[in-house]
């Protein structure tokens, strides 16, 4: 699918006035600086921490007006996130930007403590450690994504790209984001097999419950390849990794299975064959994370912060969908996908996101 990374519709008033004229600069250069805590990982994780780096580089390359800096928090506990994010703060970094559920009661703390920052929380809500409700604050605006739309895709694509009719899901842990891809994953399959003549059945269907044990997924890929299953969406993180790593070396062996990958353009990390570019995925559900870190920071520059907001981002706002190229994908499907995703923003196709919805849906 040739799309091109739209400016995200951002909706809700024009920020609260104190964020007027309250921008910090970068010494001597006029440039705002925008900072990033890193979640788990490295910068270069080729999941949230890079796609969230991969938006303010973006934004620094095309404006030219900030100067930007990134710190890795020393441990994952809720001190560790505070501390870094106050090590920015301290060194003038006034927009910061964090990604990830990790960060939701750091940032609830930090920006009550620095009220003149703008904070942009990616896939959380600030709330305080005994009280799961949302907690509003005018200088953080909380950013969803409908990962269920994005599912959906993955799973239209599966069914029309299946050979055995067989596909398989590997989840991390059972929680919102990763069930939302699966509910979608399913009900892109049933629409498939409803209303495009495909034959499709997901065979295994498991959430493995970490997002780490890379050992894990391989064995488990290995079960829904053996079965029969060639195609296998991940929405698991590092037990995804496994599941890449048994589809390569069957790939290598001759077998044609592939991967579904997520939130992020995963082609590379299926490349078994470098020399001619070959890759074992098929195409990714993506979250346009970079696309939010942008745009946000863009609002936070033009005093049209929504702060106090939760904001899901669908694929109406090119918040979420497949990557722009599909090298693996046949020109039916693609053009097939162009269909399917046109009826999703335009509303004629509603893609659930609970299991009741995805009930409803598929009878």
């Amino acid at each position: 699918m040739k799309k091109r990374l739209l400016a995200v519709f951002l909706t809700g008033a024009v920020a609260a006035s104190f964020f007027a004229g309250c921008t910090s600069k970068s010494g001597g250069t006029g440039k705002v600086k925008v900072g990033m805590a890193t979640d788990s990982g490295t910068i270069d994780d080729k999941s949230f921490n890079q796609g969230t780096w991969e938006g303010i580089k973006k934004y620094q390359a095309d404006k030219g007006t900030i100067d930007i800096k990134y710190l890795q928090p020393p441990g994952q506990v809720e001190t560790d996130y505070i501390n870094t994010i106050n090590d920015l703060y301290d060194t003038g970094y006034k927009i910061i930007v964090t990604p990830g559920y990790k960060f939701e009661t750091a940032v609830n703390t930090s920006a009550d403590a620095h009220k003149d920052a703008a904070f942009v929380l990616i896939d959380g809500q600030t709330h305080t450690k005994d009280n799961t409700n949302f907690v509003k604050h005018d200088n953080v605006v909380c950013v969803f994504f409908s990962e269920q739309e994005a599912g959906f895709m993955a799973g239209v694509t599966a069914a029309l790209s299946t050979k055995s009719n067989k596909l398989g899901f590997v989840g991390g842990m059972e929680i919102p984001p990763v069930q939302r891809y699966g509910f979608g994953y399913q009900a892109g399959v049933a629409y498939a097999n409803k209303n495009m003549g495909t034959k499709a059945q997901i065979v295994d269907y498991v959430y493995q419950g970490t997002f780490d044990q890379v050992s894990a997924g391989q064995t488990l890929a290995a079960g829904m390849y053996g079965k029969g299953a060639d195609i296998i969406f991940h929405a698991a993180g590092g037990v995804g990794v496994g599941v890449f790593n048994e589809a390569k070396q069957r790939a290598q062996s001759g077998s044609s299975v592939w991967v579904i990958g997520v939130d992020v353009d995963q082609f590379n990390d299926g490349v078994y064959d470098k020399a001619s570019n070959k890759s074992v995925t098929l195409t990714s559900a993506m979250k346009r994370i970079d696309v939010a870190a942008y745009n946000y920071i863009d609002a936070r520059l033009n005093n049209k912060f929504p702060g106090g907001q939760v904001i899901t981002l669908s694929l109406k706002d090119n918040g979420v969908g497949i990557p722009a190229q599909n090298p693996n994908l046949a020109a039916g499907v693609v053009s097939s996908l162009d269909k399917v995703s046109a009826d999703i923003v335009s509303g004629k196709i509603v893609v659930p996101k609970t299991q009741a919805e995805l009930d409803a849906f598929v009878k």
